[in-house]
């Protein structure tokens, strides 16, 4: 019994882990760097679905530059900082994929100084929620569209996990704290 009892707790010890190193790739800096493997040109719409992803009002730059410039205003207060460096890892995954596609993108986040900072904390705190949703939302209506680009389809995935998984969450308990 005893075996068997310590059995059950390290196959449930391993399982834990490997949840873990699962949710974890969400938020990895190199996991995309093995997906994208392009052989080939994409398709102008898909160009233009990971410009969206990268450049558009619901992107990973305008997602970047809201939490600095509440960063800049309110300070570090949690979960700010955190989602701001993924925010980063995001605009590096998808700028890879430009990259390695031979797709131009602007270098400069345009939405840098141009937030409008919300009035509070907890008011930020919403405005990451808003934001991580509107994120979400513009994945999902990309991936179907992406699906023969596996690569792609990957990164969208990953990068739609760590908004609804992680950010959201996180952003959710922000609003509460500072409310």
């Amino acid at each position: 019994m005893a075996t068997t009892k310590r059995g059950w707790m390290i196959g449930l010890l391993i399982a834990i882990v490997a949840i873990g190193a699962m949710a974890g790739l969400a938020e990895d800096e190199s996991w995309w760097r093995s997906c994208v493997t392009a052989d080939s040109e994409l398709p102008a719409d898909v160009q233009e679905m990971v410009l969206e992803a990268l450049v558009g009002p619901e992107g990973e730059y305008a997602a970047y530059a809201t939490y600095a410039a509440i960063i800049d205003t309110y300070g570090t207060a949690n979960p700010f900082p955190n989602i701001m460096a993924s925010e980063a890892r995001h605009i590096e995954a998808l700028t890879s994929i430009l990259d390695a596609y031979g797709v131009p993108y602007p270098e400069e986040n345009p939405y840098l100084g141009t937030i409008e900072v919300p009035e509070s904390l907890a008011a930020a705190a919403q405005a990451g929620v808003d934001a991580e949703l509107a994120n979400v939302d513009l994945y999902a209506q990309q991936l179907e569209a992406v699906e023969d680009y596996p690569e792609i389809h990957n990164v969208f995935v990953n990068l739609q996990s760590a908004s609804l998984n992680q950010h959201l969450p996180a952003f959710e308990r922000a609003v509460a704290r500072y409310s």
